[in-house]
């Protein structure tokens, strides 16, 4: 009876136009015992050949339940903007890794280390299920609290939404282990960022391997503003890619100054790359978007705030080989660079200013305590940042004169000599150079034939030079 009643549905079967049915998530196929052809996987309707017989790989059959199994469970469509599950023990897709992390930085603010531990040890897509389920880990630090806001947050967002509204601006959402993640920002340890929203074409690992930050005051003096401009331009001459914030003051020369030259240069913003603040520096930010990169934490359409802006420094510091203050007072936010930079094992180094300037008292600061090196120009920031023996700065010296390259001798007969008219006779040139007379006329006539004295009768003189 039961093969009869398998043998009319493979009729049934076999009779149904050719056609491709919609998927169907939710339908199972009853169990029932296949025998003979339908086991060894038979010919569907309209094929050429028996499936076996077809060339290249097979296509995946999926798996059926047998006879008295539980149906599998089939999970549910997927909703527009939301970040996908991933199966226990597989590693996630890159594309549900990307989701995940671009939900993620809407969750918390830049540098959150107990989300970074978190994500360290569990992976983001973990992490998303866990705070939608309102699932705490073994985190000590991770208070009901927190996860209550974490989980508040993921309610509205659409990480989907957003990697589509940065890529209409010509960006992209990079992440740890991409080709184009600069691998130095691992230094920050469980403070590295989440992902980089980038608008550019450039490549910010490449561009990033000779790289350095110009930073300062807002507030700046037109000699700040002079010298982080020839920073800037020197350095981009040089091949260096210039960094910095996108803010007034030094930022704003030190980004002109390697633009002006036709230099590559990069912005870090304490917004979304999409958000052009200052407001003032509208046309510079777009300057920069087509010329180099602005690159942010944070996603698209977020605000700066005060501790935005110094969340925004520690990946300044990181990203670069080294951190040139230009100006900055006591308290001001761009020793906080510095002082992440050192604490990352780069280069950190100073312009002195004038002594009177209080926006230049935290650069002579931090130069006396030996926290930074004092640097003039670019040459001298390349000889500390760059290749060993490749990028040295030349040897500074005076200009050299004649009377530089006489002997002791001779030198100390020539300074015996009186600068007036009359001149002196060789006794005393003799008494005033320590010398015996017979040496000083010697040394007398050689200064004359090197144009340096004249003989006046039994006088000696200087030779008056225009």
């Amino acid at each position: 009876m039961e093969a009869t009643v398998n043998r009319s549905t493979r009729t049934a079967r076999q009779e149904k136009p050719a056609e491709k049915a919609p998927a169907r998530p939710t339908a199972v196929r009853p169990p029932a015992t296949r025998t003979g052809a339908a086991q060894t996987g038979a010919a569907r309707p309209g094929a050429a050949r028996p499936r076996a017989a077809r060339s290249g790989p097979a296509r995946p059959v999926p798996d059926r339940p047998g006879p008295g199994s539980a149906p599998r469970a089939v999970p549910a469509p997927a909703v527009p903007g939301a970040v996908g599950r991933s199966e226990p023990g597989a590693p996630p897709p890159p594309q549900q890794e990307r989701l995940a992390r671009a939900a993620l930085s809407r969750l918390s603010e830049p540098g959150d280390a107990v989300l970074g531990r978190w994500l360290a040890r569990a992976g983001a897509v973990a992490v998303v299920e866990c705070i939608r389920d309102d699932r705490a880990p073994d985190e000590p630090e991770l208070d009901p609290g927190r996860l209550a806001s974490y989980r508040a947050r993921l309610a509205g967002v659409d990480p989907s939404a957003d990697l589509e509204r940065v890529r209409t601006r010509g960006g992209r959402f990079i992440i740890p282990g991409d080709t184009e993640w600069p691998s130095q920002l691992d230094d920050l340890g469980t403070g590295r960022p989440i992902g980089l929203w980038v608008i550019g074409t450039g490549s910010l690992r490449l561009l990033a391997l000779r790289s350095v930050s110009v930073v300062g005051a807002r507030a700046c003096t037109s000699y700040g503003a002079h010298v982080a401009g020839e920073l800037g331009a020197q350095l981009a001459e040089r091949g260096w890619v210039v960094v910095s914030g996108a803010a007034y003051g030094i930022d704003a020369a030190a980004h002109r100054g390697a633009l002006a030259v036709g230099g590559l240069t990069i912005g870090v913003l304490a917004c979304g790359v999409d958000m052009s603040y200052p407001q003032g520096h509208t046309e510079l930010i777009r300057r920069i978007a087509e010329q180099g990169l602005l690159l942010s934490e944070l996603p698209p359409g977020e605000h700066p705030n005060r501790f935005r802006f110094v969340l925004r420094n520690r990946v300044i510091a990181a990203l670069t080989r080294g951190t040139v203050v230009v100006e900055a007072a006591l308290r001001s936010g761009a020793l906080s660079t510095a002082r992440r930079a050192r604490e990352l094992n780069r280069h950190t180094m100073g312009v002195a200013g004038p002594v009177t300037s209080e926006l230049s008292a935290g650069v002579h600061a931090l130069i006396r305590s030996g926290g930074a090196t004092l640097v003039t120009d670019a040459a001298e920031i390349g000889e500390l940042i760059g290749a060993m023996g490749d990028d040295l700065a030349p040897r500074r010296a005076g200009p050299v004169l004649p009377r530089d390259l006489l002997e002791p001798a001779v030198a100390r007969v020539l300074e015996a000599v009186p600068a007036n008219a009359e001149g002196a006779p060789v006794e005393r040139v003799a008494r005033e150079s320590g010398l015996p007379p017979d040496e000083v006329l010697q040394r007398l006539y050689e200064l004359g034939s090197l144009g340096f004295v004249e003989r006046c009768g039994a006088h000696w003189r200087l030779v008056r030079r225009r």
